[in-house]
């Protein structure tokens, strides 16, 4: 077997029909046959069900698929190391997911362009954890993400803990509260926006909290409502695993799209939400942002970039992180990437 005969197999699995595989992989429909056809013939096993439309794996195929398509990603992953270790690019691909944006990054930018004056920087808005897939294929060098990642090709350092402040229309009756507790905010709606969540291992709830209730639906476009699962299951939704760390659930929750939607309808008097401290300059006139009492209610900040090629602008940028940090009086423990 080889790469040609996998990759025809591959996009014949992914796409079900052999003219749309051919038109993919540039092949001929013939030539792609052909190829599956030896592949099939060499590992004296059929991979694939040509009596049905659209066509199905075999039973035998499919578990090919799931174990080759791992292989065939390390592979394209090794290839593309391989070839930035061997000409490194002078450009810093830096990825970053959109709260950071607001916090100290244009500041950190600012710092390591003016320390690294022939530097040249690329942002790119990308989730935590489509970051993960950026950075194999080197479409980012580096990325702030707000979640830990565990994946053999990543390493990841902890930046620093970003305390949440609660997001509150300004004519709620909690508005002007400077010092909240979690079980005061618990009876509104809570808009959840996180489209990454934690891992099942991280997030086990223990949580003695069961209140449960249903509510009317909101009729708005790209929200979804729902009541909240049994806290004796993980709860992997980063908010609201932070009220079930303190045995509480929210009345009710209704979930959007992304952050920005989120405070939109705050503005809106929708609901409550809460949100890393960075944030709490967004639409002023109609949010109040107001603290939690609760010191371990925060966001951490992760950097994260290949195990086996760091890009050689990277200790550059760290050493900017560092510096706006000390001038802005954060704590941090200082680190490096091996």
């Amino acid at each position: 077997m080889d790469l040609k005969q996998l990759n025809a197999f591959i996009a014949v699995a992914d796409l079900r029909s052999f003219s749309a595989a051919a038109t993919q992989t540039g092949l001929s429909q013939p030539s792609l046959s052909r190829l599956l056809k030896q592949l099939e013939t060499d590992m004296g096993v059929e991979l694939i069900d040509r009596y049905h439309r659209p066509l199905n794996l075999t039973e035998a195929g499919a578990f090919f698929y799931d174990k080759i398509s791992t292989v065939l990603t390390e592979i394209d992953t090794v290839t593309s190391m391989t070839q930035r270790l061997s000409a490194p690019s002078s450009v810093l691909n830096i990825g970053f997911v959109p709260s950071v944006l607001y916090g100290l990054l244009p500041e950190i930018i600012a710092e390591l362009k003016q320390s690294s004056p022939d530097i040249e920087v690329t942002l790119k808005d990308i989730s935590s954890y489509q970051q993960m897939d950026a950075l194999k294929s080197g479409e980012i060098d580096i990325g702030f993400g707000r979640f830990a990642h565990q994946d053999p090709w990543i390493q990841q350092i902890l930046l620093r803990h970003e305390r949440y402040v609660v997001a509150l229309p300004k004519s709620h009756p909690l508005a002007q509260v400077r010092e909240q507790r979690l079980i005061d905010l618990a009876n509104n709606r809570l808009i959840l926006y996180h489209q990454t969540h934690l891992p099942i291992s991280t997030a086990t709830a223990k949580s003695k909290s069961t209140k449960l209730t249903a509510h009317a639906p909101v009729n708005k476009k790209n929200l979804s409502n729902r009541v909240q699962p049994s806290l004796s299951e993980p709860i992997t939704e980063p908010l609201l695993h932070l009220f079930a760390q303190y045995g509480i659930s929210p009345f009710t929750t209704t979930t959007v799209s992304d952050l920005q939607v989120a405070l939109g309808l705050v503005a809106a008097g929708e609901g409550i939400t809460l949100v890393p401290a960075s944030l709490r300059t967004v639409r002023t006139e109609q949010i109040s942002y107001q603290r939690l009492v609760h010191e371990n209610v925060t966001s951490p900040v992760y950097l994260h970039t290949l195990k086996d090629f760091v890009h050689p602008k990277i200790p550059a940028l760290l050493t900017a992180i560092y510096h706006v940090y000390e001038q802005r009086g954060i704590t941090y423990r200082r680190q490096q990437f091996t």
